[in-house]
């Protein structure tokens, strides 16, 4: 794991303006675009292109404008512009109409009811235009909040959002138990934030342990369910318990990064899988992209790993 030290300079690294306009010139295009493989592309037009070309490979496609944490209501009503407009390109479009966003974005830590009006716009948007709508999950900081949140809409009659779980987690089990008796639909995740030792598991041995136990319930429990992992290892538990117990192809999808494992993406596509890939774009991709890689060790040797194994 990370040292505070370690962390520290990730942050750092994401907050330089410098080092920003220097990614901007290099990271997304160029012959070393070392974050295109990654990131879909800093505008809407790049997003789109890609939602084309994996729906054009039989894949589903899930899009993040990204950006998060922002620190006034005046970004945060930009970002829910975003949004809107968003949702009327890819409905004109004609391409898949699924959306993923944090609710960090749309003001959660400026003010509450901002958000909750911010996030229902967009679900009303999205609903005249047949989007499903995922709200991520963020820091456990922000887990009871989202839960609250998302109860509260649904209760209200918004159906056409689902949310995200994560298995490193102690409170997960509870958490599933909450969501899942409410009939709506969730998104299985390790987790990549960095947790101490009181909210979270700290052995990889054991978040993989509660995401077997969860992904099984979820399978046999839950609706429509996403099971969102690149570990081979679980696909195949979840493949194999999917047949014993006669859990058909088209009663959960599997769900992966854009541009890790295409390998494992088109493997499960042609296995007869729903298989969804995490689109992320956006001009805020490289403090996304340096955050992602300051969290958790493993996320930088994940990105060697599977550029590696998939070559």
């Amino acid at each position: 794991m990370l040292d505070a030290a370690s962390k520290a300079f990730f942050q750092t690294l994401s907050n330089s303006h410098t080092l920003k306009r220097l990614a901007s010139r290099h990271g997304i295009s160029g012959p070393h675009a070392f974050a295109r493989r990654f990131i879909a592309g800093e505008n809407l037009d790049d997003a789109i292109a890609a939602l084309r070309e994996i729906q054009a490979q039989g894949l589903h496609s899930t899009l993040d404008y990204l950006g998060e944490s922002v620190a006034s209501l005046a970004a945060a009503e930009t970002a829910t512009q975003e949004y809107l407009t968003l949702i009327e390109a890819v409905d004109r479009a004609g391409v898949e109409r699924n959306l993923s966003l944090k609710l960090t974005q749309l003001g959660l830590d400026v003010d509450r009811a901002m958000c909750v009006d911010n996030l229902r716009k967009i679900l009303h948007a999205a609903a005249r235009c047949g989007f499903f709508v995922r709200i991520d999950m963020e820091g456990s900081a922000h887990t009871e909040v989202t839960l609250d949140i998302f109860e509260t809409l649904w209760k209200l009659g918004d159906r056409n959002v689902g949310v995200v779980l994560q298995s490193c987690l102690h409170r997960t089990e509870q958490d599933f138990e909450r969501v899942n008796a409410l009939g709506a639909r969730i998104r299985l995740v390790k987790g990549a934030y960095r947790e101490p030792r009181s909210v979270a598991h700290q052995l990889k041995s054991d978040v993989d342990a509660a995401y077997v136990r969860l992904a099984r319930r979820l399978l046999t429990e839950g609706t429509y369910p996403a099971i969102a992992t690149h570990d081979e290892a679980i696909l195949a538990e979840v493949k194999r318990f999917a047949h014993e117990r006669g859990v058909g192809h088209d009663a959960f999808e599997f769900q992966m990064l854009y541009g890790i494992r295409r390998d494992l993406q088109k493997a499960l596509r042609d296995g007869g899988y729903r298989m969804r890939v995490y689109v992320p774009f956006g001009k805020e991709w490289f403090p996304y992209f340096m955050r992602r890689l300051g969290e958790r060790p493993a996320n930088v040797a994940f990105v060697l790993r599977a550029l590696v194994t998939e070559r």
